[in-house]
């Protein structure tokens, strides 16, 4: 039984504390709220549980769950801060949300119980007899006209071996051969004669569940056809059964003309009878299919069908059944479901399941495609780092899948229920990342927020921090980082206290470190405290056989972004993707991938080679570099390429070899940016010392 705190009494706790006062699984062990006369702490007091005016006295106790109920975002945070480890503090919204599921769960079993209701006081109320056992022939139900015909109590069937009952029955055997019988004479032992139907109950696995009898009292038949029973009065009770009925309920002949509705069918639907009734099955239907005809037609039950029916197009779900009396078809009876509220519930769940996600590392080792031993080498490199607390350099080119690694270790490490936080440092402003990654008290610069600001750290708190383009970090911001890493504990800006903090750090780059010690870029002391354990993601082009796996799976992710049916790529276009060099990676592979999807026509399924876009191919690739030296043998791309080469080094050197300034300059994103600096080898040192 899991032990919960509620702090806050107001009426959103006291609501809490009602919902789960009834609660088997949960104990509520105290009720706290500043407000002595908080509505929760008098119910509290009601049901003998402890009350506090503060929860400071409690968060070191045994609690396994404390529910934040008084909506204070500072209470929150405190309560997350000061929390036990294996404490879970749930924030008042998403029990709020909870709650509304729980009791949509309620409501939707009452009407579960409701339908079962009604269905056993339907066949309570046959005339024919019918006993249902399970596969192991014990009985399970039976229903008065069983009783009545067998002249043996319900109490004496039910849990019985039917044997037991009936030494005579055949249902045994209709077990055992999965076969139907229909229509059989059998006696009982009373000396009644009756005519059975024995059917296997086999579901849709194709398990065989149990069986089940209908059966007639053929002396009974004859005695009401001569006393002219009353059909009338049947009828009545038949019609007020289903009128009464919380189902939409609707009734056709076997022509497929209406000839009954319930008043729960109007509510749902809008339709009156003299919109149904004497007409065609289709008059309610506003999309989809006439399921009563197409039951007509094979004689076949349907559930479960989605449509939409009446003037305001109410979405159902509908289970319809044939009608057959001595092997003739009848008509249909037809069920409908409003889904509106099955809808409404779905949405809130999912509303849930994405306030969890957002705090959740999206990606695990198991999206990450690569078969080839150079990819294995790194996924195990991976998982041994996500087993221990080591700071993880993850080292790989631009679209390499760096930021799939980073959720995949913390998605395996035993922080996964906790925050994970991406910065990307070359992203964001050094003038701005320092308040974002450390946070900033109130009064620290102009503009700061009153009361101040956590950071990403102080967010991350047991979690973990993925800084990507770590290579990017100026000197001031690097020696506070290595702080984080030495001492556990970061200053937020303008403050002096310092802040303890546990914090699992995982970085990346596609900058040569060691270079960059060289020149006195990077600091050597925080390059040997990040490269602890180092994990080099290999580019596409070292890992090419890894092509087909990856063309496999983008191929089904595309197909879901853009709702296309593409089924595989021919092999004349694997291999041109085979020879390009690929200088994006996997990233720029997606592109090309979801490019060629887009230019396909609708009906077609493979990728052709003719859908791809014009590649620069390794053989292509190593031509140009032999026609170099020649200024005749020189292509047009070969000029483009260094008008492009000379025109980027030159906005570089302009904006003081700022790269963040420079790509906005030249309108381009900061990762297409990077890729060309190294396409072209454009180092800044480079640039400053020409010799």
């Amino acid at each position: 039984m899991k032990r919960v705190l509620i702090v806050g009494a107001g009426k959103g706790g006291s609501t809490l504390l009602e919902i789960l006062h009834n609660t088997d699984r949960m104990k509520i062990v105290g009720v706290v709220d500043k407000n002595s006369t908080a509505p929760g702490l008098k119910k509290a007091e009601k049901y003998g549980i402890p009350t506090d005016y503060t929860w400071e006295n409690w968060i070191n106790k045994d609690i396994d769950i404390i529910i934040e109920a008084t909506g204070d975002e500072k209470v929150l945070e405190n309560l997350l801060e000061s929390r036990n480890r294996k404490t879970v503090v749930i924030p008042g919204t998403v029990a709020y949300i909870i709650s509304e599921l729980f009791e949509e769960k309620e409501s939707l079993l009452d009407r579960l119980r409701i339908q079962t209701n009604n269905q056993e006081l339907i066949l309570n109320n046959i005339r024919d007899g019918m006993i249902v056992i399970n596969n192991q022939e014990i009985v399970q139900f039976v229903n008065k006209g069983a009783e009545r015909i067998v002249g043996i109590s319900k109490d004496k069937f039910k849990g019985q071996d039917i044997k037991n009952v009936i030494a005579d029955t055949r249902l045994p055997h209709v077990l055992r051969s999965r076969r139907r019988e229909v229509n059989q004479k059998l006696v009982l032992e009373n000396d009644k004669k009756v005519i059975t139907t024995r059917i296997p109950i086999i579901n849709a696995d194709d398990r065989l569940i149990g069986a089940f009898a209908v059966f007639k009292d053929i002396t009974e038949v004859m005695n009401l056809a001569e006393e002219n029973t009353d059909l009338k009065e049947i009828k009545t009770m038949l019609e007020a059964i289903i009128h009464s009925s919380d189902e939409a309920i609707t009734v056709v002949d076997e022509n497929g003309t209406g000839i009954m509705i319930n008043p729960a069918y109007t509510r749902i639907t809008g339709l009156k009878e003299a919109d149904i009734v004497g007409k065609p099955a289709t008059a309610d239907i506003s999309e989809g299919e006439s399921m009563h005809m197409k039951v007509l037609n094979t004689r076949r039950g349907v559930r479960g069908v989605r449509m939409k029916v009446g003037p305001a197009k109410k979405d159902v779900l509908v289970n319809v059944a044939p009608v057959i009396v001595d092997g003739k078809l009848k008509g249909s009876v037809g069920v409908l479901h409003d889904v509106s509220e099955i809808q409404s519930l779905t949405s809130e769940l999912k509303r849930a399941r994405q306030i969890i996600r957002n705090l959740e590392a999206k990606y695990t080792f198991d999206d990450i495609i690569g078969p080839s031993s150079e990819m294995k080498i790194a996924l195990e490199q991976a998982k041994v780092g996500a087993k221990t607390p080591a700071t993880v350099l993850l080292r790989g080119e631009s679209g390499t899948g760096k930021e799939l690694f980073a959720h995949a270790i913390h998605n395996e490490s035993d922080r996964k229920h906790n925050k994970f936080i991406r910065v990307n440092c070359a992203a964001i402003a050094e003038t701005i990342l320092e308040s974002e990654l450390f946070g900033y008290e109130e009064g620290a610069f102009s503009g700061a927020k009153q009361g101040g600001k956590k950071g990403l750290f102080e967010e991350a708190n047991l979690g973990s921090v993925f800084l990507d383009e770590i290579g990017e970090l100026s000197l001031h911001m690097q020696a506070k980082l290595l702080r984080v890493l030495q001492e556990q504990e970061i200053v937020r800006v303008g403050g002096t206290d310092p802040i303890t903090i546990d914090v699992r750090i995982i970085t990346a780059t596609n900058v040569n470190l060691e270079k960059a010690i060289m020149n006195k870029k990077f600091r050597e002391d925080l390059y040997y405290r990040l490269n602890r354990l180092p994990i080099y993601i290999p580019s596409l082009k070292e890992r090419i056989n890894d092509l087909p796996s990856l063309i496999e799976h983008l191929i089904r992710k595309i197909n879901q972004d853009y709702g296309r049916n593409v089924k595989a790529i021919n092999h004349d276009a694997s291999e041109y993707l085979k020879n390009y060099h690929w200088p994006g990676n996997v990233r720029e592979l997606e592109n090309m991938i979801g490019r060629a999807m887009i230019y396909m026509d609708m009906n077609e399924e493979v990728i052709k080679k003719k859908h791809i876009p014009n590649l620069l191919t390794s053989s292509e690739t190593s031509k140009d570099k032999m026609n170099e030296e020649g200024t005749a043998n020189k292509t047009l791309q070969d000029a483009v390429d260094h008008y492009e080469k000379e025109f980027i080094k030159n906005v570089f050197k302009e904006n003081n070899y700022n790269k963040t300034q420079t790509a906005k300059e030249l309108n381009v994103s900061i990762r297409n940016l990077y890729y060309k600096l190294e396409k072209y080898k454009i180092e800044k040192d480079d640039m400053q010392n020409p010799s």
